[in-house]
């Protein structure tokens, strides 16, 4: 059979009218139109009830205690391993160097050296945090930590 675009239909059951509501007792859907009696979603405009509303008991967001904290400099810093730190040359490593090594992502603020790996380098570090652990093993190779 050819296919023309005047013979063009869409798929059985693709396309389906819409429910008309409120047009007599046959239907099905008369006077009330499938909304019940009363109450607010009988009502028109008035079918919204604000996220975690439970009909005016305490919702569950206000009975459960408030718990934890999540430091918003955390996204800002990013975290180097000491392995990672290895792979660059010795010397004086600040937080440009470390961004010119690729080692912090574009957007970070400042970064924070972790203890991850083994150290060889004698590295001495400025502008740079390091954890208590990553800088007891730079020191033990001989480098150090400033601010």
């Amino acid at each position: 059979m050819d296919m023309r675009l005047n013979t063009l239909q869409p798929a059985e059951g693709a396309r389906q009218e819409r429910t008309r509501v409120g047009r007599g007792i046959g239907s099905g859907l008369g006077k009330t139109c499938g909304r019940g009696h009363k109450g607010s979603f009988a009502r028109s405009g008035k079918g919204k009830i604000k996220a975690g509303f439970e009909g005016g008991q305490m919702p569950m967001q206000r009975r459960l205690p408030k718990i934890g904290f999540r430091s918003k400099l955390l996204k800002d810093t990013a975290e180097v391993m000491l392995y990672q730190l290895d792979k660059l040359e010795a010397g004086e490593i600040d937080f440009a160097a470390l961004k010119a090594a690729k080692l912090v992502h574009s957007n970070a603020k400042q970064a924070r050296i972790v203890k991850k790996g083994e150290i060889s380098k004698k590295f001495v570090l400025k502008g740079v945090a390091a954890t208590a652990g990553a800088k007891a093993a730079i020191e033990a190779a001989g480098g150090k930590v400033g601010e």
